[in-house]
């Protein structure tokens, strides 16, 4: 794809999605369906994009910007049973439409199609999670989602790469599928950790946030390059670094966030738009290559049903005693898949036997879950009738814990003070502990009135006093009293308080 293609490519997509939101219109899917659209049109271009480009350079900004947003106590709290959806899901969805479309389509090799059971087993939790947030489904449901999805990823791709490497005719028996599996995940988790861990404590020290935030944006290409390079995973890697990452963004600096923020929500619309319009540019020429007839579509049609019945079966096979039954009912339907099973597909390489079925199957599939999931799980969870009582329990927590936030801020206030002695303007101290006190927003006005000094006094302690209440609430964080997402909105609140009086 040349420059001024992929220009137009991206600009297109951007302006879509635009409209999409506009008229309130399912972007995935509007995307896709302009995407097939403007394929009719005589004398365009190529759009397509190189496999190892995507796989560099798409996959690991998608789900490191999901690992940034993910719970690590929650993840911890709830390993084992993250562990089991994230693993065994992945083996039966591959195995099942596997076997499954080598019986209804013979002349789809095993092998490639095995390496199609991997692409559509890891689910898309973003939409889902979406939807159960705005619906105040139950805490545990959402963290057993996000966190499987991000589990599914990397097992998924581990495993589409060893069913590839069967494909294209190498050999390979049992146990050495088995031992590099357990390899990839492995060496690739640790160098997640070690890369989390490094960065983290290089951006504290750095002082500057924009050099900080650069450090961020590379940091999910490096982490995937590198477990590449030992041969683990690199899925893997980027959702380990990027689970670490986000725990440890609170002891990092408000602008350093603030910016991250909205890069990585601009970096998912961008990644997500592209995929979508490449896949529904391409489709015409995959439904060519494949001869699509009413056999194929009956056959992708059964796919679809396999898929969305071997993960019901098996989140109520293996149910979490943590979720009552209709926990357990949300997230067995909460079985979506979306733009890393597309952008996984894409990077299958060409010469594989069966390539254009991998492509046409994960559509279909991709297109039927977002219909079929997407247009029932809200309706779903109002039927089962969730209890709200969790919300809350949210709103409790988060009302507790910024009383004693802003009860430590003032009393450093306090201490701050005494120890500067007469130095500080008394309205400027109890205008401070007032801001404290009703958490307004009104500084920069006041600011503006004074002398440099004064606000620069001004500046400094409510910095101090921010940080105390910062440190309150991770604190409250990491004893398990809050969720990650309420640490979540009250440090951007407090991120933004501050950001709003600083100066150049």
């Amino acid at each position: 794809m040349t420059p001024p293609v992929l220009v137009a490519l991206v600009v297109g997509a951007l302006a879509v999605r635009t409209v999409a939101s506009k008229l309130r219109l399912p972007p995935q899917l509007t995307l896709l369906a302009v995407g097939l659209c403007v394929s009719l049109l005589p004398g365009l271009p190529d759009f397509g994009l190189e496999p190892e480009f995507v796989l560099a350079f798409v996959l690991p900004p998608l789900v490191y910007s999901a690992a940034l947003d993910s719970s690590y106590v929650n993840i911890r709290a709830m390993l084992r049973p993250i562990g089991l959806f994230s693993v065994g899901p992945v083996v039966a969805t591959m195995a099942a439409v596997g076997v499954a479309a080598h019986v209804l389509l013979p002349q789809f090799p095993l092998a490639s199609a095995l390496v199609l059971g991997a692409v559509i087993a890891p689910t898309d939790a973003v939409a889902a999670v979406s939807i159960c947030r705005r619906l105040h489904v139950p805490r545990r449901a959402m963290v057993l989602l996000a966190g499987e999805s991000l589990g599914n990823d990397a097992a998924a791709l581990t495993l589409w790469k060893l069913a590839i490497v069967v494909a294209t005719g190498a050999t390979l028996t049992w146990w050495q599928g088995i031992l590099a599996f357990l390899y990839a995940a492995v060496v690739g988790g640790l160098i997640g950790a070690v890369a989390g861990f490094v960065v983290h404590a290089v951006r504290v020290r750095i002082g500057d946030g924009v050099l900080e935030s650069a450090m961020g944006v590379v940091t999910p290409f490096a982490c995937y390059l590198l477990a590449e390079q030992a041969q683990a995973s690199g899925v893997l890697a980027v959702a380990v670094a990027g689970v670490l990452m986000g725990h440890q963004a609170p002891y990092g600096r408000h602008t350093t966030r603030l910016r991250e923020n909205a890069v990585w929500r601009s970096v998912d619309v961008l990644l997500e738009s592209v995929v979508f319009a490449v896949i529904g540019l391409q489709l015409r020429t995959i439904a060519a290559a494949v001869g699509v007839s009413w056999g194929l579509v009956g056959a992708a049609a059964a796919l679809l049903a396999v898929t969305v019945v071997v993960r019901v079966l098996w989140v109520f096979l293996v149910r979490n005693r943590d979720l009552d039954l209709k926990g357990t009912t949300i997230v067995g339907w909460a079985g979506m898949r979306g733009v890393i099973s597309l952008a996984v597909a894409y990077a299958t390489p060409p010469s594989m036997p069966g390539r254009e079925l991998v492509l046409f199957a994960t559509f279909a599939i991709t297109v039927g879950t977002l219909l079929l999931h997407g247009s029932t799980l809200a309706l779903l969870i109002r039927l089962l009738r969730v209890p709200a009582d969790e919300e809350r329990e949210n709103a409790d927590d988060e009302a507790r814990v910024r009383h004693d936030a802003v009860a430590a801020a003032s009393e450093e206030l306090d201490r701050k003070v005494a120890d500067r002695g007469e130095t500080t303007p008394e309205h400027v101290v109890e205008l401070l502990r007032s801001l404290a006190e009703h958490h307004q927003g009104a500084a920069r006005e006041w600011m503006e009135d004074q002398e440099g000094g004064r606000a620069e006094a001004y500046q400094r302690l409510l910095a101090t006093m921010l940080d105390v209440e910062r440190k309150v609430f991770v604190a409250a964080r990491d004893a398990g009293e809050i969720d990650d997402e309420v640490l979540r909105r009250v440090l951007r609140e407090l991120d933004l308080r501050q950001a709003s009086v600083d100066t150049p």
